[in-house]
């Protein structure tokens, strides 16, 4: 197992995270998985055994149950691994059982807390923003937190690149504690983070962690062009998380997975997140898995070293189109470009300069 600094943090983190969002299987996570107690206690296990220091939760997955699972899981382990997990999504019927106020904040940590069976979290995220709680209020709240001793570290998920700044900066100007990792959606078919969140990161020392690295198993090799895939079929139309937009791009990208898979004998899958895992800002990619066989083989990615010519391929037939103001300073910028500026813009620099 690699191990890589997250942000600018002194905490190391294992390059998998396992993701335990199908535990419990209650409510609309049903859909997800429904890994029961003893399930979820050998996945667990099979993730320790395998380096993996760091375990992933939230309050929200089967409206707790995750994080009762996961409490039960470590008994005994604790001074082993890692606990994140996250708030922000409704825990109740109240106008204040939800959201970034503080005391939605500090309550939703209190639970979370009891649930996990611990005394703190490791890393605390927000789960989404929250457009009607001032960023000053919450950045207060989660400090008092991380002074309290219940939480070590705080992380951002799902915020845009001006909302995550705005937040940075309150926290700056306030000497309270900063976000040191933001959880995103990122794959081969979702790339749209490298236009800004990607190249913040990069930036402002935040360790990127990726959710749902296989885009909820569209990126496993099970969806093939003109296939049925292993439900009968999907409705792409309908596909939320993400939104498929170009299908024939989505299965160009999965063409190529196998096909780079075949050459290595390994799953796309595992192409798929040892992509991820040679992206710049990239600490942690956060794999789950409803059978103990689909585990083994992510795990297995950590392990698989891409080539240049994998990485040009994959990056050829999966990159975005530029948008403003991006194409601009592709066009007439190249010669004033930063390190941060091409992690997004080198793909794209012609040749020679257009002034």
């Amino acid at each position: 197992m690699q191990y890589r600094q997250l942000g600018r943090s002194g905490l190391k983190v294992s390059a998998l995270t396992l993701g335990t969002m199908t535990f419990g299987g209650k409510g609309r996570f049903s859909f997800v998985g429904n890994t029961d107690q003893a399930g979820a206690t050998r996945m667990v296990d099979i993730a320790l055994e395998a380096g993996v220091n760091l375990l992933d939760t939230s309050n929200v997955y089967s409206t707790g149950t995750s994080e009762e699972i996961v409490g039960k899981a470590i008994k005994g382990k604790r001074d082993s691994v890692l606990l994140a997990t996250k708030a922000r999504f409704p825990m109740g019927p109240g106008p204040n059982d939800v959201g970034l106020s503080r005391h939605h904040l500090i309550s939703a940590c209190d639970a979370s807390l009891k649930r996990l069976g611990v005394d703190h979290i490791d890393l605390y995220h927000v789960h989404e923003w929250d457009g009607l709680t001032p960023v000053d209020e919450t950045m207060s709240a989660l400090d008092s937190l991380v002074t309290a001793g219940k939480v070590r570290y705080i992380g951002v998920s799902n915020f845009t690149g001006w909302q995550l700044m705005k937040a940075l900066g309150v926290a700056d100007r306030a000497g309270s504690a900063r976000f040191v990792s933001q959880q995103i959606h990122y794959t081969l078919e979702a790339r749209e983070a490298e236009y800004e969140l990607v190249p913040i990161s990069l930036d402002q020392g935040l360790g990127v962690m990726v959710w749902s690295p296989l885009a909820g198993g569209l990126l496993s090799g099970q969806y093939r062009r003109g296939q049925a895939g292993p439900e009968g079929g999907r409705d792409f139309a309908a596909w939320q998380e993400p939104p498929i937009r170009d299908e024939a791009r989505l299965y160009d990208i999965v063409d190529m997975l196998v096909t780079i898979g075949d050459e290595h004998n390994v799953s796309a899958a595992e192409v798929a997140l040892a992509w991820l895992l040679h992206r710049p800002a990239v600490a942690s990619v956060v794999i789950g898995a409803n059978t103990e066989e689909q585990l083994r083989s992510n795990l297995k990615a950590v392990d698989l070293q891409l080539t240049d010519s994998d990485m040009d391929r994959l990056n050829a037939v999966s990159k975005l189109p530029l948008l403003y103001p991006y194409w601009h300073q592709a066009l007439t910028a190249s010669d004033r470009l930063g390190e941060v500026d091409l992690a997004l813009l080198k793909q794209y620099l012609p040749k020679t300069n257009a002034f």
